[in-house]
Parts: C-alpha cells; structure tokens; sequence
C-alpha cells in the first residue's frame, strides 16, 4: 500500500511543490494539503495518514502545538490506534523550536532547502517507523541546544547502562549517520545495528531514534564522554 501523507504549511509555493515531488513516487499518496495547524489536525483525524509533514512555523496553530497535542491525544487515548509519523519542515537549521518538538515526539527534520531525494527519504523512514535528520540539524542544532554541562544534564535515566558497542552506535547517531553509514563505520551488519538501536530504545524509554540523539548530546555521550556511568562489558 501507498504511504499516505498530509502536508501542513502556510505557504503555497512550499505545499504545491512538496506536493509534485511526493506525487511524482509510485508508493507515496499525497492526502492533503492545508495551511495551518488546526486544519492539520482535523486533517490527521478524518484521513488517518501515515506521515505528516509539519512546518514549525505557522499562523495560529503552529507545528509545535500540533506535535504536542497529537502526542497528548495518543498517551491520553491509546485505544485510538492511530498517529501520524511527524516530521518537521524548518527554514532553519538551529531553531529552538526544533529541539522543543524533538521532545514533543517528532520522528524526523528537514530544511525546506534540502532535496527532492532527502524529503522523498524522510517521508519513506518515517513510514517505516525510522527517522531521517539532516545532518546539519542532528550535528548543530542538538549540539548547540542541548545543556553544555561537564558531566551531561538529562531528564532520561537509563534503565540498564549501555555496552561498549552501544555506545558506539549511539555516538555515530547523535553526529548524524544513517543507519546504514553507522553498519560501515563500525564494520558490523545493518540488522546489528538495528538491534543495538532497539536495546537502547528500550533502555531509555526513548519513542524513536531522535530522543536517542537527543540524549546523547545532553547526557555528554555525543561529546566522548557520559553522565550515565560506566558502560556494560
């Protein structure tokens, strides 16, 4: 089936051209396009898409306020059985809006300027219950927005510490490397490092892999070191 997807943005040229580029894919199905966040949420609640692609910036109801409420909605009613993959359009690579929507359940970034191929990628990850983040955002938004303590300050305690690998792959993650690129670097299989991702989803209660890269920016990991104590064997 044909992923499904809303786009919610207040400028035309923007909706129209997202709109071409998604269309112009056999396995992507543009639902709709509107204007603000209230349209984008009744959007979300008669179509059902699979992703929603959300500018942060938008007259009325914004992009973060819908990030936050349909993450409410989901906590509050998980009976619904249904919320849209986000992700976040931004003009701006280091926007303080971002890291805030990051926290609110967002599974994905992109700079308006990024390519055709990157928005028809991060459309598809999303889909697929994973993230592309542009590295720019993932290297420079979260290094600069996270705290810059010497021991790391986060609100994410881990429940197991994570092995030496793990960390490795976490590393990799918070500085921007696909799944795929990470499996090179660390010479091990893509299904490893899938499975490492998982463990430490699980260990950080983390909803996706953009709360990992967040952790481990302000937990110090990101940096070389870690405020969560020595790592398992």
């Amino acid at each position: 089936m044909a992923i499904s997807v809303v786009i919610a943005d207040d400028q035309e040229m923007v909706r129209t051209g997202f709109r071409m580029i998604l269309e112009s894919q056999p396995d992507i199905e543009v639902l709709a396009d509107v204007v603000d966040g209230t349209a984008a949420l009744s959007a979300v609640e008669r179509l059902r898409p699979d992703v929603l692609l959300l500018d942060i910036r938008m007259p009325g109801t914004d992009g973060l306020e819908v990030t936050r409420r349909l993450a409410e909605r989901a906590a509050a009613h998980p009976e619904y059985g249904h919320k849209p993959r986000i992700v976040i359009v931004t003009t701006f690579d280091l926007d303080a809006y971002v890291h805030a929507a990051l926290h609110g359940g967002a599974s994905g970034f992109l700079l308006k300027d990024a390519s055709p191929a990157m928005l028809v990628e991060a459309v598809r990850a999303a889909a697929a219950g994973d993230a592309l983040i542009s590295p720019a955002i993932t290297v420079r938004l979260l290094r600069e927005l996270a705290p810059a303590t010497a021991g790391g300050t986060t609100t994410r305690t881990l429940a197991e510490p994570l092995t030496d690998r793990e960390q490795d792959v976490v590393r990799a993650l918070a500085r921007g490397r696909t799944n795929a690129e990470i499996a090179a670097e660390l010479y091990v299989s893509l299904s490893t490092v899938k499975s490492h991702l998982a463990n430490v989803q699980v260990k950080l209660d983390a909803r996706n892999r953009v709360e990992i890269a967040a952790w481990a920016w302000e937990s110090g990991l990101a940096r070389g070191s870690t405020g969560s104590g020595p790592a398992a064997p």
